[in-house]
Protein backbone atom coordinates (compact mmCIF):
# COMPACT_ATOMS: atom_id res chain seq x y z
CA UNK A 1 0.00 0.00 0.00
CA UNK A 2 1.30 3.53 -0.87
CA UNK A 3 1.85 6.18 1.73
CA UNK A 4 3.18 9.78 1.84
CA UNK A 5 6.66 8.42 2.21
CA UNK A 6 6.75 5.39 0.09
CA UNK A 7 10.07 4.89 -1.66
CA UNK A 8 12.22 6.59 1.16
CA UNK A 9 14.62 4.48 2.68
CA UNK A 10 16.09 4.70 6.09
CA UNK A 11 18.86 2.86 7.97
CA UNK A 12 18.29 2.61 12.11
CA UNK A 13 20.57 1.65 14.70
CA UNK A 14 19.25 2.59 17.53
CA UNK A 15 18.01 1.48 21.17
CA UNK A 16 15.54 3.31 23.81
CA UNK A 17 12.51 5.34 22.86
CA UNK A 18 12.59 8.54 20.71
CA UNK A 19 15.61 6.91 17.61
CA UNK A 20 13.00 3.87 17.68
CA UNK A 21 9.91 5.89 17.93
CA UNK A 22 10.82 7.84 14.73
CA UNK A 23 12.26 5.32 12.42
CA UNK A 24 8.55 3.91 13.48
CA UNK A 25 6.59 6.97 12.43
CA UNK A 26 8.44 6.76 9.25
CA UNK A 27 7.89 3.35 8.72
CA UNK A 28 4.17 3.78 9.79
CA UNK A 29 4.19 6.71 6.79
CA UNK A 30 5.37 4.47 4.41
CA UNK A 31 9.40 4.55 4.30
CA UNK A 32 10.92 1.31 4.26
CA UNK A 33 12.90 1.62 7.76
CA UNK A 34 15.90 -1.14 7.94
CA UNK A 35 16.81 -1.88 11.30
CA UNK A 36 20.40 -3.46 12.55
CA UNK A 37 20.80 -5.23 15.21
CA UNK A 38 23.46 -7.43 17.14
CA UNK A 39 22.87 -10.83 16.50
CA UNK A 40 21.54 -11.19 20.00
CA UNK A 41 19.39 -8.08 19.59
CA UNK A 42 19.65 -4.53 20.67
CA UNK A 43 20.11 -2.95 24.39
CA UNK A 44 16.18 -3.28 24.35
CA UNK A 45 15.61 -6.19 22.95
CA UNK A 46 14.17 -7.86 26.34
CA UNK A 47 12.81 -4.62 27.97
CA UNK A 48 9.99 -4.61 30.20
CA UNK A 49 7.16 -4.70 30.17
CA UNK A 50 6.61 -8.59 28.62
CA UNK A 51 3.89 -11.03 27.54
CA UNK A 52 3.04 -13.71 28.76
CA UNK A 53 5.60 -15.68 26.90
CA UNK A 54 8.29 -13.61 27.65
CA UNK A 55 8.84 -11.28 25.25
CA UNK A 56 9.30 -7.92 25.00
CA UNK A 57 6.61 -5.83 24.07
CA UNK A 58 8.38 -2.80 24.60
CA UNK A 59 10.90 -3.78 21.59
CA UNK A 60 7.51 -5.09 19.96
CA UNK A 61 5.93 -1.64 20.56
CA UNK A 62 8.30 0.38 19.05
CA UNK A 63 9.12 -1.49 15.82
CA UNK A 64 6.33 -1.93 13.84
CA UNK A 65 6.49 -1.79 10.31
CA UNK A 66 10.42 -2.10 9.93
CA UNK A 67 12.54 -4.79 8.65
CA UNK A 68 15.15 -6.16 10.67
CA UNK A 69 18.52 -7.45 9.97
CA UNK A 70 20.84 -9.75 12.55
CA UNK A 71 24.79 -8.56 12.16
CA UNK A 72 27.99 -9.28 13.89
CA UNK A 73 28.85 -5.66 14.83
CA UNK A 74 32.19 -6.27 16.29
CA UNK A 75 33.21 -8.52 13.54
CA UNK A 76 34.74 -6.16 10.12
CA UNK A 77 32.78 -7.59 7.50
CA UNK A 78 29.61 -7.22 9.87
CA UNK A 79 30.58 -3.71 9.88
CA UNK A 80 31.13 -3.41 6.47
CA UNK A 81 27.46 -4.85 5.30
CA UNK A 82 25.59 -2.01 7.64
CA UNK A 83 28.16 0.63 6.18
CA UNK A 84 27.41 -0.67 2.31
CA UNK A 85 23.66 -0.57 3.21
CA UNK A 86 23.84 2.83 4.49
CA UNK A 87 25.88 4.58 2.03
CA UNK A 88 23.68 2.55 -1.09
CA UNK A 89 23.98 5.20 -4.07
CA UNK A 90 19.90 4.75 -4.70
CA UNK A 91 18.23 8.18 -4.69
CA UNK A 92 15.97 8.06 -1.88
CA UNK A 93 18.26 6.09 0.00
CA UNK A 94 21.68 7.71 2.25
CA UNK A 95 19.40 8.53 5.13
CA UNK A 96 20.38 7.11 8.79
CA UNK A 97 19.06 7.07 12.10
CA UNK A 98 20.82 6.43 14.93
CA UNK A 99 21.58 7.06 18.70
CA UNK A 100 24.58 4.89 18.72
CA UNK A 101 27.07 6.68 17.50
CA UNK A 102 30.87 4.96 17.03
CA UNK A 103 33.96 6.78 15.69
CA UNK A 104 35.32 5.62 12.55
CA UNK A 105 32.27 3.78 11.81
CA UNK A 106 28.51 4.63 12.91
CA UNK A 107 29.09 8.24 12.00
CA UNK A 108 29.14 11.01 9.91
CA UNK A 109 32.26 12.09 9.06
CA UNK A 110 33.02 8.23 7.84
CA UNK A 111 30.21 7.08 6.56
CA UNK A 112 29.92 10.25 4.08
CA UNK A 113 33.19 10.00 2.60
CA UNK A 114 31.37 7.14 0.21
CA UNK A 115 28.31 9.11 0.05
CA UNK A 116 28.98 12.69 0.20
CA UNK A 117 24.98 13.37 -0.12
CA UNK A 118 24.39 11.08 3.55
CA UNK A 119 21.99 12.64 6.04
CA UNK A 120 22.36 11.51 9.56
CA UNK A 121 20.28 12.10 12.36
CA UNK A 122 21.64 11.02 15.98
CA UNK A 123 20.26 11.50 18.99
CA UNK A 124 22.69 12.17 22.00
CA UNK A 125 21.86 12.56 25.41
CA UNK A 126 22.91 16.17 26.60
CA UNK A 127 25.43 18.70 24.12
CA UNK A 128 28.17 17.40 25.73
CA UNK A 129 27.48 13.41 24.06
CA UNK A 130 27.09 12.63 27.80
CA UNK A 131 24.25 9.73 28.20
CA UNK A 132 20.99 10.76 29.55
CA UNK A 133 17.47 9.94 29.72
CA UNK A 134 14.01 10.84 30.97
CA UNK A 135 14.54 9.74 34.37
CA UNK A 136 17.66 11.92 34.58
CA UNK A 137 16.77 14.76 32.51
CA UNK A 138 13.75 15.46 34.65
CA UNK A 139 15.36 15.77 38.07
CA UNK A 140 17.89 18.03 36.53
CA UNK A 141 15.66 20.04 34.89
CA UNK A 142 13.05 19.95 38.52
CA UNK A 143 10.34 18.29 37.03
CA UNK A 144 9.51 16.03 39.71
CA UNK A 145 9.28 19.05 42.36
CA UNK A 146 6.13 20.36 40.63
CA UNK A 147 4.83 16.86 40.31
CA UNK A 148 2.95 14.92 43.00
CA UNK A 149 0.20 15.87 45.94
CA UNK A 150 -0.14 19.14 46.58
CA UNK A 151 2.18 20.05 50.22
CA UNK A 152 4.60 16.98 49.45
CA UNK A 153 8.04 17.18 49.64
CA UNK A 154 8.76 14.09 47.54
CA UNK A 155 9.92 14.23 44.01
CA UNK A 156 7.71 12.58 41.35
CA UNK A 157 9.30 10.48 38.47
CA UNK A 158 6.32 10.97 35.25
CA UNK A 159 5.78 6.99 34.34
CA UNK A 160 5.80 8.27 30.54
CA UNK A 161 8.65 9.64 28.89
CA UNK A 162 7.57 12.40 27.83
CA UNK A 163 10.81 14.04 26.28
CA UNK A 164 12.00 11.34 24.62
CA UNK A 165 8.53 10.97 22.87
CA UNK A 166 9.17 14.71 21.68
CA UNK A 167 12.94 13.88 20.82
CA UNK A 168 11.80 10.83 18.38
CA UNK A 169 9.14 13.16 16.62
CA UNK A 170 12.01 15.95 16.53
CA UNK A 171 14.16 13.39 14.60
CA UNK A 172 11.24 12.68 12.55
CA UNK A 173 11.04 16.37 11.95
CA UNK A 174 14.81 17.03 11.36
CA UNK A 175 14.89 14.00 8.69
CA UNK A 176 12.61 15.28 6.62
CA UNK A 177 13.42 19.02 6.55
CA UNK A 178 17.26 17.37 5.87
CA UNK A 179 15.90 15.56 2.87
CA UNK A 180 13.51 18.50 1.33
CA UNK A 181 17.16 20.72 1.72
CA UNK A 182 19.08 17.87 -0.15
CA UNK A 183 16.05 17.14 -3.21
CA UNK A 184 16.66 20.79 -3.21
CA UNK A 185 20.40 21.31 -2.80
CA UNK A 186 21.55 18.29 -3.37
CA UNK A 187 23.74 18.37 -0.37
CA UNK A 188 23.77 15.98 2.51
CA UNK A 189 24.49 17.09 6.42
CA UNK A 190 24.92 15.57 9.81
CA UNK A 191 21.95 16.68 12.12
CA UNK A 192 22.08 16.35 16.28
CA UNK A 193 19.04 16.13 18.75
CA UNK A 194 20.24 16.21 22.15
CA UNK A 195 17.19 14.77 24.64
CA UNK A 196 17.95 17.38 27.33
CA UNK A 197 18.28 20.44 24.88
CA UNK A 198 14.58 18.85 24.08
CA UNK A 199 13.59 18.85 27.39
CA UNK A 200 14.99 22.77 28.13
CA UNK A 201 13.62 23.72 24.79
CA UNK A 202 10.26 22.60 25.50
CA UNK A 203 10.72 23.85 29.31
CA UNK A 204 11.19 27.43 28.02
CA UNK A 205 8.26 27.51 25.56
CA UNK A 206 5.71 26.86 28.55
CA UNK A 207 7.19 29.69 30.65
CA UNK A 208 8.91 27.35 33.08
CA UNK A 209 12.03 28.73 33.14
CA UNK A 210 11.01 31.55 32.50
CA UNK A 211 8.44 31.50 35.50
CA UNK A 212 12.18 30.33 37.80
CA UNK A 213 14.41 33.25 36.31
CA UNK A 214 11.76 36.02 37.57
CA UNK A 215 9.82 35.00 39.87
CA UNK A 216 11.08 34.56 44.00
CA UNK A 217 9.73 31.41 44.62
CA UNK A 218 9.73 27.85 42.99
CA UNK A 219 6.29 26.49 41.39
CA UNK A 220 4.90 24.31 44.05
CA UNK A 221 3.00 20.85 43.27
CA UNK A 222 -0.59 21.31 42.74
CA UNK A 223 -1.85 17.39 42.68
CA UNK A 224 -4.28 17.13 40.41
CA UNK A 225 -5.38 20.62 39.99
CA UNK A 226 -5.07 22.25 36.38
CA UNK A 227 -1.89 24.36 36.57
CA UNK A 228 -3.11 28.59 36.36
CA UNK A 229 -6.90 27.85 35.58
CA UNK A 230 -9.41 25.66 36.81
CA UNK A 231 -9.56 21.68 36.61
CA UNK A 232 -10.12 19.12 39.46
CA UNK A 233 -10.61 15.56 40.23
CA UNK A 234 -13.86 14.57 42.21
CA UNK A 235 -14.82 11.56 43.93
CA UNK A 236 -18.41 10.33 42.97
CA UNK A 237 -20.94 8.66 44.94
CA UNK A 238 -20.31 5.30 43.11
CA UNK A 239 -16.85 5.70 44.11
CA UNK A 240 -15.68 6.59 40.84
CA UNK A 241 -13.21 9.92 40.38
CA UNK A 242 -13.55 11.97 37.29
CA UNK A 243 -11.81 14.64 36.25
CA UNK A 244 -13.49 18.16 35.23
CA UNK A 245 -12.44 20.93 33.04
CA UNK A 246 -12.61 24.76 33.66
CA UNK A 247 -9.88 26.21 31.41
CA UNK A 248 -11.58 28.18 28.77
CA UNK A 249 -14.39 30.22 29.68
CA UNK A 250 -16.67 28.05 27.93
CA UNK A 251 -15.63 25.54 29.40
CA UNK A 252 -15.88 27.23 32.70
CA UNK A 253 -19.48 28.59 32.49
CA UNK A 254 -20.66 24.87 30.85
CA UNK A 255 -19.41 23.49 34.01
CA UNK A 256 -21.13 25.83 35.96
CA UNK A 257 -24.37 25.43 34.66
CA UNK A 258 -24.03 21.54 34.65
CA UNK A 259 -23.60 21.20 37.51
CA UNK A 260 -26.64 24.19 38.75
CA UNK A 261 -24.10 25.99 40.56
CA UNK A 262 -24.26 29.69 38.95
CA UNK A 263 -25.67 31.63 42.32
CA UNK A 264 -23.04 29.80 44.79
CA UNK A 265 -20.33 31.08 42.14
CA UNK A 266 -21.49 34.32 41.93
CA UNK A 267 -21.77 34.39 45.80
CA UNK A 268 -18.03 33.07 46.01
CA UNK A 269 -17.19 35.68 43.44
CA UNK A 270 -18.79 38.72 45.38
CA UNK A 271 -17.59 37.48 48.87
CA UNK A 272 -14.01 37.57 47.45
CA UNK A 273 -14.33 40.37 45.10
CA UNK A 274 -12.95 38.66 42.15
CA UNK A 275 -13.93 37.71 38.55
CA UNK A 276 -14.08 33.89 38.34
CA UNK A 277 -14.25 34.71 34.18
CA UNK A 278 -10.79 35.43 34.79
CA UNK A 279 -8.65 31.61 34.68
CA UNK A 280 -5.97 33.12 36.99
CA UNK A 281 -8.63 33.93 39.28
CA UNK A 282 -10.23 30.54 39.33
CA UNK A 283 -7.00 28.87 39.73
CA UNK A 284 -6.19 31.11 42.98
CA UNK A 285 -10.02 30.59 44.12
CA UNK A 286 -9.58 26.75 43.04
CA UNK A 287 -10.26 25.55 46.45
CA UNK A 288 -13.11 27.68 47.17
CA UNK A 289 -14.73 26.51 44.26
CA UNK A 290 -14.01 22.96 44.94
CA UNK A 291 -16.26 23.23 48.00
CA UNK A 292 -18.81 24.56 45.73
CA UNK A 293 -18.31 21.45 43.63
CA UNK A 294 -17.86 18.15 45.60
CA UNK A 295 -21.49 18.32 47.46
CA UNK A 296 -22.67 17.70 43.54
CA UNK A 297 -19.91 15.19 42.55
CA UNK A 298 -20.22 13.10 45.77
CA UNK A 299 -24.24 13.22 45.75
CA UNK A 300 -24.31 11.31 42.23
CA UNK A 301 -22.91 8.35 40.49
CA UNK A 302 -21.34 8.58 37.10
CA UNK A 303 -24.14 7.39 34.85
CA UNK A 304 -26.42 10.25 36.09
CA UNK A 305 -24.19 12.72 34.82
CA UNK A 306 -22.40 11.35 31.86
CA UNK A 307 -24.72 12.01 28.94
CA UNK A 308 -25.57 15.33 30.26
CA UNK A 309 -21.91 16.64 30.34
CA UNK A 310 -21.07 14.47 27.41
CA UNK A 311 -23.91 16.17 25.46
CA UNK A 312 -23.27 19.25 26.59
CA UNK A 313 -19.76 18.80 25.22
CA UNK A 314 -17.77 19.31 28.58
CA UNK A 315 -14.77 18.74 28.83
CA UNK A 316 -14.03 16.04 31.66
CA UNK A 317 -12.96 12.12 32.04
CA UNK A 318 -13.38 8.93 34.23
CA UNK A 319 -10.10 7.95 35.93
CA UNK A 320 -9.64 4.55 34.63
CA UNK A 321 -6.77 1.93 35.18
CA UNK A 322 -5.22 0.70 31.44
CA UNK A 323 -6.73 -2.34 31.83
CA UNK A 324 -10.54 -0.64 32.41
CA UNK A 325 -9.48 1.97 29.85
CA UNK A 326 -9.06 -1.06 27.21
CA UNK A 327 -12.38 -2.86 28.58
CA UNK A 328 -14.86 0.73 28.08
CA UNK A 329 -13.04 3.49 26.20
CA UNK A 330 -14.32 3.02 22.16
CA UNK A 331 -11.14 5.01 21.14
CA UNK A 332 -8.74 2.15 22.20
CA UNK A 333 -11.26 -0.62 20.32
CA UNK A 334 -11.72 -1.56 16.29
CA UNK A 335 -14.43 1.17 16.78
CA UNK A 336 -11.37 3.52 16.12
CA UNK A 337 -9.56 2.81 12.70
CA UNK A 338 -6.12 3.81 14.30
CA UNK A 339 -6.39 0.47 15.80
CA UNK A 340 -6.42 -3.09 14.12
CA UNK A 341 -6.09 -6.55 15.24
CA UNK A 342 -2.47 -7.67 15.04
CA UNK A 343 -0.82 -11.49 15.45
CA UNK A 344 2.27 -10.56 16.58
CA UNK A 345 4.78 -13.69 16.34
CA UNK A 346 5.81 -14.76 19.70
CA UNK A 347 3.57 -12.69 21.67
CA UNK A 348 -0.40 -12.99 20.29
CA UNK A 349 -3.25 -11.27 19.32
CA UNK A 350 -3.65 -7.79 20.22
CA UNK A 351 -4.62 -4.04 19.62
CA UNK A 352 -1.84 -1.88 17.41
CA UNK A 353 -2.00 1.00 16.67
CA UNK A 354 -1.12 2.56 13.09
CA UNK A 355 0.21 6.01 12.90
CA UNK A 356 -2.46 8.52 14.27
CA UNK A 357 -2.39 11.03 10.99
CA UNK A 358 -4.51 10.76 8.39
CA UNK A 359 -4.06 12.00 4.74
CA UNK A 360 -6.45 12.59 2.31
CA UNK A 361 -4.61 11.80 -0.54
CA UNK A 362 -3.73 8.62 0.62
CA UNK A 363 -5.85 5.46 2.61
CA UNK A 364 -4.61 4.75 6.25
CA UNK A 365 -2.11 2.34 6.29
CA UNK A 366 -3.09 -0.77 8.12
CA UNK A 367 -1.18 -1.61 11.05
CA UNK A 368 1.85 -3.85 11.40
CA UNK A 369 3.87 -6.34 13.30
CA UNK A 370 6.95 -5.99 14.62
CA UNK A 371 9.88 -8.05 12.61
CA UNK A 372 11.48 -10.65 14.68
CA UNK A 373 15.47 -10.67 14.97
CA UNK A 374 16.62 -10.48 11.99
CA UNK A 375 13.83 -11.26 9.88
CA UNK A 376 14.68 -9.83 6.97
CA UNK A 377 18.52 -10.70 6.70
CA UNK A 378 18.33 -12.44 3.59
CA UNK A 379 15.99 -9.76 1.29
CA UNK A 380 18.24 -7.58 2.70
CA UNK A 381 21.52 -8.43 1.59
CA UNK A 382 19.85 -9.94 -1.83
CA UNK A 383 17.38 -7.56 -2.58
CA UNK A 384 18.90 -4.66 -1.57
CA UNK A 385 22.61 -4.94 -1.16
CA UNK A 386 22.83 -7.18 -4.27
CA UNK A 387 25.14 -9.95 -2.77
CA UNK A 388 25.81 -13.33 -4.63
CA UNK A 389 23.97 -16.80 -3.78
CA UNK A 390 27.63 -17.79 -2.29
CA UNK A 391 28.66 -14.58 -0.05
CA UNK A 392 25.35 -14.70 1.45
CA UNK A 393 25.93 -18.16 2.27
CA UNK A 394 29.35 -17.46 3.68
CA UNK A 395 28.21 -14.84 5.95
CA UNK A 396 25.68 -17.11 7.40
CA UNK A 397 27.82 -19.86 7.94
CA UNK A 398 30.68 -17.45 9.22
CA UNK A 399 27.84 -16.37 11.51
CA UNK A 400 28.00 -12.79 10.56
CA UNK A 401 24.73 -12.95 9.98
CA UNK A 402 21.63 -14.47 11.61
CA UNK A 403 18.02 -14.88 10.16
CA UNK A 404 15.36 -16.99 12.69
CA UNK A 405 14.47 -19.39 9.77
CA UNK A 406 17.81 -19.58 7.66
CA UNK A 407 18.84 -23.20 8.66
CA UNK A 408 15.39 -24.43 8.01
CA UNK A 409 15.37 -23.39 4.52
CA UNK A 410 18.67 -24.72 3.44
CA UNK A 411 17.99 -28.09 5.04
Amino acid sequence: MKNILTGMRVVEGSAFVAVPLAGMTLAQMGAEVIRFDRLEGGLDARRMPYAPSGKSLFWAGLNKGKKSIAVDIKNPQGRELISRLVQMPTKNAGLLLTNLKVEGWIDHDTLSKARKDLITVTLTGDRHGQPQVDYTVNPALGIPHITGAEGSSEPVASAIPTWDLVAGQLCVTALLAAERHRLLTGDGQQVEVALKDVAAASMGHLGLLADAALNPQDRQKAGNSLYGSYGQDFICADGNRVMVIGLTERQWSGLVKATDTSDQMAALAKKYQVDLSDEAMRWAYRKEITKVLQPWFQNRKVSEFEDQFNNAKLTWSQFRTTKQALQFDPDLSLQNPLFQSVEQPGIGEYLVPGHPVSYSKFARQSAQEAPQLGAHTEEILFDVLKLPQQDVATLFDKGIVASPDYKSKRA
